[in-house]
């Protein structure tokens, strides 16, 4: 049986699109698939695990690790800075998985100037802007001036979505979970990743 070179997945998507459900969908679901847990200054959401869905770090401590070059990429987002770890990627790789990275068009584009790893990147869009703020309302995790400032970076972060691979409108959660996980088939089947 033949296997293939592990490559990062880059997902990113504006607030509120369903990314994250995804996501976990992905991880439960497709193996040799590894997550790398991003570091934030975020403050934790009731539902959020340390060290499972962030390494909630405080705006010190994350400062330090930028500066020692702690990061693969970097970024602030809604006034909060996120990082993914050279250990975390190289970890991963290491063993063989894919690496699935959530990250933003900042991350994505400096990681596409570094040309360090392969990987292909996938922009989750919301059916509509209508429809985004909706789910943002729904969630009832933000205070309107948030719900608002997210559906303002939504907007440029949408105007970003030709810089990616592909794109995945996740009007369904089912179908856009399916069209996932044919593009990671489709790249692992690549005869330029196929280990012989």
């Amino acid at each position: 049986m033949y296997s293939h070179k592990p490559f990062m997945l880059i997902v990113s998507a504006p607030s509120g699109c369903g990314k994250t459900t995804l996501l976990h969908m992905l991880r439960d679901k497709v193996d040799g698939i590894g997550f790398s847990v991003s570091h934030t200054t975020r403050p934790k959401r009731k539902n959020e695990v340390d060290g499972i869905d962030y390494h909630f770090v405080s705006r010190d401590e994350f400062a330090k690790m930028l500066d020692a070059g702690f990061f693969v990429e970097s970024a602030t987002v809604h006034l909060n800075a996120y990082g993914t770890s050279f250990t975390a990627v190289d970890t991963l790789l290491a063993k063989g998985d894919d690496v699935l990275l959530d990250i933003d068009v900042q991350g994505m584009q400096r990681l596409k100037s570094a040309k360090r790893y392969d990987f292909i990147s996938i922009f989750i869009m919301p059916p509509s802007l209508g429809e985004l703020e909706s789910r943002l309302r729904r969630r009832n995790t933000d205070s309107d001036s948030v719900v608002r400032q997210r559906l303002k970076n939504a907007e440029k972060e949408i105007k970003s979505a030709s810089l990616y691979d592909y794109m995945v409108v996740n009007d369904d959660l089912n179908a856009a979970f399916l069209e996932l996980s044919a593009i990671i088939t489709a790249e692992r089947l690549r005869t330029a990743r196929i280990i012989f």
